[in-house]
């Protein structure tokens, strides 16, 4: 009997001990999920900061970049450092917790941070877009009307319109007597929610697609114009003979000139070897001025392409959930919200990155305080 009842309760401690193996894993392996997203959403929010921090710096102490395409870059960084510190942080802890500790206060501070930040970074891209669309199609004139105070009210515009769309949920919002757990923007209003986000992507994307588009096939224009334009030598080539090439009228001038002195030869042929020299630069001028229109038509491919990509999944998944909320699993708002942010960390590398001017502040500013440190 009394070894009856020790093996039930051996059987009994045994069952208890896999019990609660089994529900220490899955609580182990939840708050190693935890730590791990908590990490990798910490990254991200300091690469973000501190992209965007240095594009900022390195404008500031480059008098070069002191132009107003550059200050609507700058504006652009200065847009997206906000969303690094007002919004990313406070984000990533709602994301990984899954609950809002923070209070109703803090969630209003927060959404409007969220949705006025994030719609002025997307509106600066297309600020960004119609400073080029103008210098590109109308050079002479918009060069004249390109100063910082015009950069500034652009910069304004984007603001303005970008307050007016986080502004609107405030008016019918209702103070809640009870402990706040989450903290969304209401959906209920889908009048609001069509205007939020057409206002703050689908105009603003279309507007990009058909102001880089025009942009592109100007670019292209001028591309295939310097590829086909013959290159221009200088009137001295036909001093000596009617060649185009410049091998041809060096060897003209070297073994065609029989009747002259050695000194004459050689002084004829030094200069006339000179002004082919300059010829030839101005040639390689536009040849880089091509492979520069090239690169930077690819850059344009590059930026549309990376915002569309980033933001286009959240915005279809906002102006759908209002219409069927159980079609999308609730997980999935928060992946397309860290993909929008994600583009506040792609901007400044974009931007600067295929900017030479860029690289080179950049890697000055960089020397200057490693030397200092």
């Amino acid at each position: 009997m009394e070894t009856r009842n020790a093996q039930l309760l051996n059987i009994s401690t045994n069952d208890t001990h896999a019990n609660f193996t089994a529900k220490a894993e899955p609580k182990d392996s939840s708050v190693a999920l935890q730590a791990g997203l908590a990490v990798t959403l910490a990254l991200i929010t300091l690469a973000t900061t501190l992209s965007n921090a240095f594009v900022i710096a390195t404008i500031y102490q480059s008098r070069k970049l002191h132009t107003p395409a550059n200050f609507l870059i700058a504006s652009l960084a200065v847009t997206d450092l906000l969303v690094s510190i007002l919004v990313m942080p406070i984000s990533a802890l709602y994301t990984v917790s899954q609950t809002w500790t923070l209070g109703q206060v803090v969630c209003d501070i927060w959404l409007s941070s969220d949705i006025t930040c994030c719609t002025a970074s997307i509106l600066h891209l297309c600020v960004i877009a119609l400073d080029r669309y103008w210098a590109i199609t109308d050079a002479v004139e918009y060069s004249k009307k390109r100063t910082p105070a015009r950069a500034a009210g652009m910069i304004a515009t984007a603001w303005v319109i970008a307050i007016s769309i986080s502004l609107p949920p405030f008016f019918w919002r209702q103070v809640k007597a009870e402990e706040v757990t989450s903290c969304n923007v209401n959906t209920d209003h889908i009048f609001y929610t069509i205007y939020s986000t057409f206002g703050a992507f689908y105009i603003p994307t279309l507007l990009l697609i058909a102001l880089y588009g025009r942009i592109y096939v100007e670019a292209r224009k001028r591309i295939l114009k310097q590829a086909h334009k013959p290159g221009k030598r200088l009137t001295s080539a036909h001093l000596i003979t009617n060649s185009p090439g410049s091998v041809a009228s060096t060897t003209s001038l070297n073994y065609g000139t029989n009747d002259s002195s050695s000194c004459d030869t050689t002084s004829s042929a030094n200069v006339s070897q000179v002004k082919v020299t300059v010829s030839d630069a101005l040639l390689e001028k536009k040849r880089i001025s091509a492979a520069r229109e090239k690169k930077a038509t690819k850059t344009l491919g590059i930026i549309l392409g990376a915002y569309i990509i980033c933001w286009l999944p959240f915005f279809i998944y906002t102006l759908l959930v209002p219409l069927c909320d159980s079609c999308f699993h609730p997980e999935l708002f928060d992946i397309f919200t860290w993909l929008g942010y994600l583009n506040s960390l792609i901007n400044p590398i974009i931007y600067t990155m295929s900017n030479e001017d860029f690289k080179q502040a950049f890697h000055k500013l960089i020397r200057f305080r490693c030397f200092r440190a």
